[in-house]
């Protein structure tokens, strides 16, 4: 059996995603449980903190909604496959095989079409200059030689899991009704 059981009470075999069972308030609920730096932070910062600080960095760079909601939904398989470190997952060719068509499945399932090149950039580009400043705010450690400029301080502070899934959730509702 390959199924986990979800927040939401459904069966979902992440290793074979169905977009049908692909759900919103589970990825939303799930996020806002785990924490980043695979909990090496000396405080709490979740994944979903983490996700809508990346949403908000991309509305204040003028990006469209697309890539908005693709920033917020960039971690979305973590919901269902946990969150591994980056030096682990690159040693892990076959969590890989796993991650990235269930990622995309996410991404397909409210974005309708797949990314651009251009709109992977800057997805991925937002959520590396997130981590360098999470990384510098609690650790003090620089995670290269330059800092990368953001457009909005992150918030930092402690969130709790259920306010951050309830502003998960709204901006989720936010940018998929425009």
């Amino acid at each position: 059996m390959s199924e986990i059981l979800t927040y939401t009470g459904k069966m979902f075999d992440p290793l074979m995603p169905d977009s049908e069972l692909i759900d919103i308030r589970d990825i939303a609920h799930a996020l806002s449980m785990l924490c980043r730096a695979n909990g090496h932070f000396p405080a709490f910062h979740s994944v979903g903190q983490h996700c809508l600080e990346c949403a908000r960095e991309a509305q204040a760079r003028g990006y469209s909604r697309r890539v908005q909601l693709a920033c917020l939904l960039h971690d979305g398989s973590e919901a269902y496959l946990s969150d591994v470190t980056r030096p682990v997952k690159k040693a892990m060719p076959l969590y890989l095989t796993f991650e990235e068509p269930l990622q995309e499945a996410i991404w397909n399932k409210w974005l309708g079409e797949p990314l651009t090149e251009e709109e992977r950039r800057q997805v991925f580009a937002i959520d590396d200059e997130e981590l360098y400043h999470e990384f510098f705010h609690f650790t003090g450690y620089r995670l290269g030689e330059t800092v990368p400029e953001l457009k909005v301080q992150p918030d930092f502070e402690f969130v709790s899991f259920r306010e951050t899934e309830e502003a998960y959730l709204q901006c989720f509702r936010e940018l998929v009704s425009e």
